[in-house]
């Protein structure tokens, strides 16, 4: 049998399968591909079982092909809630040069994520959600340096992530506050003249962050990007 080099949900889905267990299948998947299946429940590795049992065997002829980094859920999660934010930026008519810190954070993040190439498996999006305190801290870091540049205004994180599960998004997909923070509505916005300084901060914690904690970048021999990568 050919070996699989990514899940095949769409195929589960043509079968049936609900958006749910197709999650589900996906984020095993990505974790036994990566550190085999003894560290996986009883009950989840009978769940694959009985997922792959459905599936026709792959032709050697034709081995299926990765998934791309921008299609992950987690990526498409931080997408989903950057493109929510630019729109929200646009509606509140901001001056030029204006940024809230919240894009920043996800902005940065993605950037990061695009020049590591993490796997995004699960592993790495369990180590992921320790992001969470690290954005409350500059949120908290931004309030405390830049008091006379910042703007604070009201975005409902938790409306959105309503809106989108009922798009038919994710349904495992969480706000990106939590804790004593998740009905927290501030939205702080920099004026134009910190930016950049605030920008490369958020920088260079979310590069060491997810370089020494994400499991799939374990053994990466790539370097730090150089210091004028952000200019």
């Amino acid at each position: 049998m050919a070996k699989e080099l990514t899940h095949r949900a769409d195929e589960l889905k043509q079968l049936g399968w609900n958006q749910e267990d197709l999650y589900k299948y996906i984020e095993l998947w990505d974790y036994r591909q990566r550190w085999g299946s003894i560290n996986l429940e009883r009950e989840d590795r009978r769940f694959l079982r009985k997922a792959e049992s459905l599936l026709p065997e792959i032709s050697k002829n034709k081995v299926s092909v990765k998934k791309p980094l921008k299609e992950k859920s987690y990526y498409c999660w931080i997408q989903f809630f950057l493109n929510e934010m630019n729109e929200f930026e646009l509606n509140e008519n901001l001056d030029d040069g204006m940024r809230g810190v919240w894009p920043i954070f996800l902005e940065e993040e993605l950037r990061v994520i695009d020049y590591y190439e993490p796997v995004l498996g699960l592993p790495d999006t369990i180590k992921a959600k320790l992001i969470a305190p690290i954005r409350e801290d500059l949120v908290k870091d931004s309030l405390e340096c830049y008091a006379s540049s910042i703007t604070t205004k009201q975005f409902d994180f938790q409306g959105t992530l309503a809106k989108a599960k009922s798009s038919g998004q994710n349904s495992s997909w969480r706000s990106l506050r939590d804790g004593e923070f998740e009905k927290n509505m501030d939205y702080q916005v920099i004026d134009k003249t910190p930016v950049l300084e605030f920008r490369k901060k958020v920088n260079q914690k979310l590069l060491s962050f997810i370089k020494e904690n994400f499991p799939s970048l374990a053994d990466t021999d790539k370097s730090l990007p150089p210091n004028d990568w952000i200019n």
